[in-house]
């Protein structure tokens, strides 16, 4: 008797299991959430938020994890959900017999007895009936999850996928929306609350149904109190905090660049940038600010750039990404635009370079003509002589067209473009003398990059809003030369009520009153600023120093660090007063003096880009012989910049190298002019 009882429970049980895998079988296989539709979220450096972008069918679905969670929020779910969460395998078999009793006793439904693993299951697969057989169904779903995931990927689709109402799924969108930051640090009342909603997330919406969602705050609240989960006074105090009012926008920020590095990976879901959310915030901040008092239809610009690494730290390409009146959507930082006088410290720094100027060598600022084209100061005055230092800080326009004149249009042009930088002229138009005051057209981010490359010692790199991408620095100019110009620029006067000395800058004024700019860098960061009407109308008024330097200044403020100084002077920069250089970089005069036609001198040997092969001596490297022809008057030899000796009259000069590498020769005659070879010793 005993044994047919037990064959008959066994084949009973064989059965109940056959039918449940045939049940299983026909579901299908469970979803796991692989190809769940989640926003595209793009955040800092530091993992914060910068935008989240709505799912394909409206929904803002943010992915979320344990980790992302604070732990109290996680402790209340638990408690209040599924205290034997992690003990079950996706059936909590006490809760659902106290249901059954309950139903029995009462006549109704008292409580559901769903785990949170029966609740991602119906999340995962949406039913509108509410049955027997649907729980069934979610009963079976859930044994497959338990089988099939961890107990942490498990958590990660609740956290992912719970209702918070309207279009908000997950924990993320809901503490973004309601409270406005992300769920890592919640007060014991948020975490009720967020605890709470997704049991009834329409009737409980705080931001429409005030009285339910205190309601079910409450609840929790309650609950976890009973269990001994948190002391009482705590949960009085958390009734006592007020509920979220209206439901807010998720963080926009940097929106242009969120836009374009999720169009560049569409079907990337996590994207970081180098940009930093809390500098972002500010300088999107003084944008808007200084926008509005600037004028309805004027848009600012502010990129700002980390020097050692040519890492975005902040990309405001508008003030406002959603204002119409300024094209807000038009990325104003790769927009190109004339640059008025911003580039005038790299004709300098070349003629630094070439060695026929110092920024203590005397210069003309007076009437001259280059055929047709008659250049004139801003101010239409003239300063007579005055210092390289001076002209640059004064940004006087006479004395940098005669310098540009001797470095050359074409080989200020090749220099720019081979440090990175995108020149873009008229079509059918070759780099011409107006280059140096704005004819030409650059954008924010290409110039910012090369003030960036001054910081740098001379050297560029592209500018990346994204940690992964490697790049290549790129040469600009000598580091000798590139630390004259900034300290320079260090000197130049700043706006009304701004520190002076503590950031080395230069503004710019387009034809036309068009664009205003100001860049500027201390020894961290570079900080790029441009000023005008997107669609290129003139501003009567608009001027770099007025409308630009301002907001450099502050963004330089804003960013909370106190400005680190600049780099110490290279070896070989000679720091002296006029009378105390060297005779042919006392004075500079543009183009040949009246009466004289002699030619400029001229390196017959060796050759610009020549590699010597230097022998050994007793003390160091075999001379190298150097061939000049032409020249007036006594010839000056300067290796990298650095005065080397002077021939009387002679055309062949010695150049002894004090190693292996490689030296930029030149040779300057009595009158200023000069030739230059770079050449490689080895």
């Amino acid at each position: 008797m005993k044994r047919a009882r037990a064959i008959t429970i066994g084949v009973a049980g064989l059965a109940v299991a056959a039918a449940t895998t045939i049940y299983l079988v026909s579901l299908g296989p469970p979803p796991r959430g692989r190809t769940l539709d989640v926003s595209n979220v793009v955040l800092d450096r530091n993992g914060r938020l910068l935008r989240a972008y709505a799912t394909t069918d409206g929904r803002w679905r943010l992915p979320a994890k344990a980790e992302d969670v604070d732990p109290r929020f996680l402790k209340l779910l638990m408690t209040y959900e599924d205290r034997r969460f992690a003990d079950h395998h996706g059936i909590d078999v006490l809760a659902m017999a106290r249901a059954a009793f309950q139903w029995v006793s009462r006549g109704h439904v008292v409580s559901g007895a769903s785990t949170i693993t029966m609740q991602v299951a119906r999340l995962l697969e949406p039913r509108r009936e509410r049955s027997l057989a649907a729980k069934a169904w979610q009963m079976a779903r859930a044994l497959e999850l338990e089988a099939a995931l961890t107990k942490d990927e498990i958590l990660s689709l609740y956290l992912t996928l719970a209702p918070y109402g309207g279009n908000l799924e997950g924990v993320r969108a809901a503490s973004l929306a309601y409270f406005a930051k992300e769920p890592r640090r919640l007060t014991l009342g948020e975490a009720a609350l967020l605890v709470a909603l997704p049991q009834s997330p329409e009737l409980r919406r705080p931001d429409r149904r005030e009285d339910a969602a205190r309601a079910a705050r409450n609840g929790v609240l309650d609950r976890v109190m009973t269990a001994g989960i948190v002391p009482p006074d705590e949960v009085a105090r958390a009734k006592d905090e007020p509920l979220p009012g209206t439901r807010l926008a998720l963080p926009i920020l940097a929106p242009h660049a969120a836009d374009q590095v999720v169009a560049a990976e569409p079907d990337t879901r996590l994207h970081y940038l180098t940009i930093d959310a809390d500098l972002q915030r500010a300088l999107e901040g003084l944008a808007q600010q200084r926008a509005r008092n600037l004028g309805a239809e004027i848009s600012v610009a502010i990129l700002a750039v980390d020097n050692a690494t040519g890492e975005a730290r902040v990309r405001v390409a508008s003030p406002d990404y959603f204002d119409a009146r300024r094209a807000g959507q038009v990325d104003m930082t790769r927009a190109l635009r004339s640059p008025g006088s911003t580039l005038k410290p790299f004709i300098y720094g070349l003629a630094f370079e070439d060695g026929f100027l110092h920024p203590e060598t005397l210069l003309d600022d007076k009437p001259l003509r280059y055929g047709s084209y008659a250049p004139e100061n801003f101010d239409l005055t003239f300063q007579g002589t005055v210092t390289a230092r001076k002209a640059l800080q004064l940004s006087l326009n006479v004395p940098a067209i005669a310098v540009l004149d001797k470095v050359g249009t074409d080989r200020l042009a090749a220099r720019l473009r081979s440090a990175g930088a995108t020149l873009v002229l008229p079509k059918g138009e070759t780099p011409g003398l107006a280059m140096g005051l704005g004819g030409v057209g650059i954008t924010l981010n290409d110039l910012t990059m090369l003030y960036a490359g001054l910081a740098r010692g001379g050297a560029t790199c592209a500018l990346v809003d994204r940690a992964e991408q490697s790049v290549d620095t790129r040469r600009l100019i000598d580091p000798i030369a590139a630390w004259y110009v900034g300290n320079v620029l260090l000197g130049a006067p700043p706006p009304d009520n701004a520190p002076h000395g503590r950031i080395a800058f230069k503004t710019g004024t387009s034809y036309g009153y068009r664009d205003a700019w100001a860049v500027g860098f201390d020894g961290n960061m570079t900080i790029g600023v441009w000023v005008g009407r997107p669609d290129g109308a003139p501003v009567p008024g608009l001027i770099g120093r007025g409308s630009a330097a301002p907001i450099l200044f502050d963004a330089f403020a804003r960013s909370g660090d106190v400005a680190a100084p600049l780099s110490p002077p290279p070896k070989g920069a000679i720091i002296a007063a006029t009378t105390k250089l060297p005779l042919p970089l006392q004075r500079y005069t543009a183009g040949l003096k009246s009466g004289e036609t002699a030619e400029r001198p001229h390196i017959m040997f060796p050759p610009d880009g020549a590699r010597l092969e230097v022998g050994d001596v007793v003390d160091g490297l075999e001379p190298v012989a150097l061939k000049v022809s032409g020249g007036v008057g006594n010839l000056t030899m300067l290796v990298n910049g650095v005065p080397s000796g002077t021939a009387n009259g002679r055309h062949t000069l010695f150049f002894t190298p004090d190693g292996r590498g490689f030296f930029r020769l030149t040779v300057m005659d009595a009158r200023g002019a000069s030739d230059s070879v770079m050449v490689r010793v080895q």
